[in-house]
């Protein structure tokens, strides 16, 4: 069997810091491609995840190159988390205000 690829599309409304990169990124849209080998198993199919990976996109209208920064997906998942937990608040602050 093959390995499989996937992406999706991720949106931080808040920059952001992942806790292995000693970096802010922006708030925006970001692609997660993430890469995943078939186990060999018999009884059933199953994957493991091999390599998560962040893709930087150029500013949009703008000639540029794309980054791919290789991360955790736990780490992901949580920057996620936080960014929505904080777009929360600042939105129910907002409503009752």
């Amino acid at each position: 069997m093959t390995n499989r690829v996937s992406k999706r599309l991720v949106t931080f409304n808040k920059p952001f810091r992942l806790d292995s990169i000693e970096r802010q990124w922006p708030a925006g849209d970001y692609t997660i491609e993430t890469e995943e080998e078939p186990l060999d198993s018999k009884s059933l199919l199953a994957y493991r995840t091999i390599c998560t990976t962040m893709i930087l996109h150029p500013p949009s209208g703008k000639s540029g190159r794309h980054i791919f920064i290789e991360i955790e997906a736990s780490e992901l998942d949580q920057a996620l988390l936080r960014d929505r937990e904080e777009h929360g608040q600042s939105q129910s602050e907002g409503l009752s205000a």
